[in-house]
């Protein structure tokens, strides 16, 4: 059955924070889960379901090195460090960047609110655009980014719609097109290596299986077929259509998180391999409507030959795991 999701038009003022009615959701099962085995490392979400939108948190309380590679036009991120303890992914947009906060909030309480240099905990969020398949302006908060890290677990992710990838959609030439798209993860063992990919797919691009085959967005409703976004733009640079502003709102954040140890060129390369990768999945990708980011973590635990090359190459097809299960495509 489609999933097809047209933009709701606006007609009233839209209802933010302020006006919430419904509490907050937390560890939500979504469509499915992903478990996974990696030491140290734990996700969670938290949602509010009068958006729909929400958070994951990443949490790796004994600190993680850090590679961060920003493409596209639009990249939301608050910090970007070469060292984190948590990562917050986030809806609503700039506003949901306040998450992160809360995340700061609840690791400083936990803490016994310690605040010796030692102590201090190293955050980044990243926020995707989720505000165009409803009719109000309510964003992940500081209280909801508390929540995400408190709904942690060390054994499983939830895939789908959830945290935050709940309002998510894909296929966006255009918003009447687009269908839901949501949140994937993917992990593997090889050898004493562990490879885990958590992704929050909001593209503008369409969703592509290993078959070639267009399995979400860019639906066309009068005839049930999903076009490439190339047929589109093809027939728009023909015609010499005026207008090809492409359509805002768009983000893929990924985390791709190992216990090899890397150098920090190592890690960057990675980061970069492992992201251009993902291409394959999601067609076109880094456009400028998007502001796609990936961050490649490791906990530098165990030491294998020539890891960016031969990890990163396993990793790229995790990823495309990871992609396709956002939107129960594996």
């Amino acid at each position: 059955m489609s999933e097809h999701h047209p933009a709701p038009p606006r007609t009233t003022a839209p209802v933010g924070n302020d006006h919430r009615q419904r509490p907050a959701v937390l560890g939500a099962a979504g469509d499915g889960w992903v478990d996974f085995d990696l030491p140290g490392v734990a996700i969670g979400t938290a949602e509010y379901p009068d958006g729909p939108t929400g958070v994951t948190v990443l949490s790796i309380p004994g600190g993680a090195r850090t590679a961060v590679d920003k493409r596209g036009g639009a990249v939301g991120v608050s910090g970007g460090f070469p060292y984190h303890h948590a990562l917050c992914f986030a809806g609503g947009s700039s506003f949901g960047l306040a998450a992160a906060s809360g995340v700061y909030d609840e690791l400083l309480r936990r803490t016994g609110y310690a605040t010796d240099f030692g102590s201090l905990p190293v955050v980044s969020g990243a926020v995707v655009y989720d505000f165009t398949p409803r009719d109000n302006a309510i964003y992940p908060d500081a209280g909801l980014g508390a929540d995400g890290l408190r709904a942690v677990r060390a054994d499983r992710v939830a895939v789908g719609r959830v945290g935050a990838g709940v309002g998510a959609t894909v296929g966006k030439v255009d918003n009447a097109r687009a269908e839901w798209g949501g949140q994937g993860a993917a992990f593997a063992r090889v050898g004493p290596a562990r490879l885990l990919v958590l992704t929050v797919v909001n593209a503008m691009g369409v969703i592509v299986d290993r078959n070639g085959g267009i399995v979400r967005g860019n639906l066309d409703p009068a005839t049930g077929r999903r076009r490439h976004p190339a047929e589109d733009y093809a027939e728009l640079v023909a015609a010499a259509t005026p207008d090809l502003a492409p359509t805002g709102g768009n983000t893929t954040l990924t985390a791709v998180v190992t216990n090899v140890r890397m150098t920090d060129t190592e890690l960057a390369q990675f980061a970069t391999q492992v992201h251009s990768s993902m291409h394959r999945a999601i067609q076109p990708f880094h456009t400028i409507a998007d502001g796609d980011t990936l961050f490649a973590l490791t906990t530098d635990e165990v030491t294998v030959p020539a890891p960016s090359l031969r990890l990163g190459t396993v990793a790229a097809e995790l990823a495309w795991d990871a992609v396709l299960s956002s939107v129960d495509a594996a």
